[in-house]
């Protein structure tokens, strides 16, 4: 008895460092917050079976993030990829139209906290690098695209910085096969995603700036200033809802038609991060309690210049109050907030 707790100790002392780590990698395989809790969950409980044959040639990083990755593996073979409603192949739609729910497609899920995934052992080769990217909503959007031992391929490739023969010898493939898969990978990503000026980020004070003047024009239910947020390219979609629009002016038709705002203070934003975005959590006045109650979240990709939305991906879920918590947000707004809208 004293052995196996001596064993289990020895066990979570050395993998818990790395649990966070694993949830992101799992995120990023499944595209699903819920999918990687679970596979965490698996993950462990497998390296907890496998602890005793663990010879310790691999670090305890490279172990976990082997059968993690094989656990996503296994799992996405009865999973459907989960896409925005930008990604469905269709055109944008006309905001006029009436909105269409669509609860059977399984829809890419946000990943709740900031980019903070870095691992405790700098030393290991198998660190994680550019977290901030590889965890943006984009780029997860675009891996949804790819067969499942691409998507394995290309984050243990271009995400975890893997040797070729590391990722061979992980997913029982050769290193030339391994090579192809990532050739293509990377080639659908470049064509999926959109790509970010890299050398170029927005100026903290421009970026504050816009950010402050996108939270008055919600709470003012100003929706003249709502569309300004926005350029003729920018790209408004809000799954489980279908459709998905195009510019400023056809994001402001959509909110004018739709919105069940009315006046100034009836939507009240609280800011918490996102997949590494600045996002808000969007509380709308319930006519009925007098209350705000929690209504949709908000993640937004701002222009390359910080003075504009390139992208707003706004998620409904059947238990906003739930989907709040999970992002640090509160079932209800304060009172210094409510009283500001």
């Amino acid at each position: 008895m004293t052995t196996s707790m001596s064993t289990d100790a020895e066990f979570l002392q050395i993998t818990e460092p790395y649990r966070r780590e694993i949830m992101a990698h799992c995120y990023r395989m499944m595209g699903s917050h819920h999918d990687a809790e679970d596979l965490v969950q698996e993950t462990y409980i497998r390296a907890w079976r496998g602890y005793a044959g663990y010879d310790q040639r691999a670090s305890v990083r490279t172990w976990l993030h082997k059968i993690a990755t094989n656990t996503c593996l296994t799992a996405l073979e009865s999973k459907k990829k989960r896409p925005l409603p930008s990604g469905l192949g269709g055109d944008a739609d006309d905001p006029s139209d009436t909105l269409v729910v669509d609860k059977e497609v399984p829809w890419l899920e946000p990943w709740a906290g900031t980019d903070e995934v870095s691992p405790a052992d700098t030393a290991d080769p198998a660190t994680v690098v550019d977290s901030r990217e590889s965890i943006r909503l984009a780029f997860i959007a675009a891996l949804q695209h790819l067969p499942e031992r691409q998507r394995a391929v290309l984050i243990l490739r271009d995400v975890l910085q893997w040797r070729a023969a590391e990722v061979a010898s992980t997913l029982d493939l050769t290193v030339a096969t391994v090579n192809s898969l990532l050739q293509r990978a990377r080639q659908q990503v470049k064509d999926t995603a959109p790509q970010r000026d890299s050398t170029r980020e927005p100026d903290d004070t421009i970026q504050r700036e816009t950010l402050a003047r996108y939270v008055a024009a919600f709470q003012d239910y100003d929706v003249d200033a709502i569309v300004e947020m926005f350029t003729a390219r920018s790209i408004w979609e809000m799954p489980p809802f279908t459709g998905w629009y195009e510019g400023g002016e056809a994001i402001g038709t959509l909110i004018r038609k739709n919105c069940p705002a009315e006046k100034a203070g009836d939507q009240i934003l609280l800011p918490t991060v996102a997949n590494g975005q600045q996002a808000f959590g969007l509380y709308m006045l319930d006519k009925d309690s007098g209350e705000h109650l929690p209504f949709q979240l908000q993640v937004l990709e701002l222009s390359a210049d910080g003075r504009t939305v390139d992208h707003a991906v706004v998620f409904f879920d059947d238990d906003t109050e739930a989907l709040f918590a999970r992002f640090g947000l509160p079932a209800r707004p304060p009172a210094s907030a409510t009283m500001q809208a």
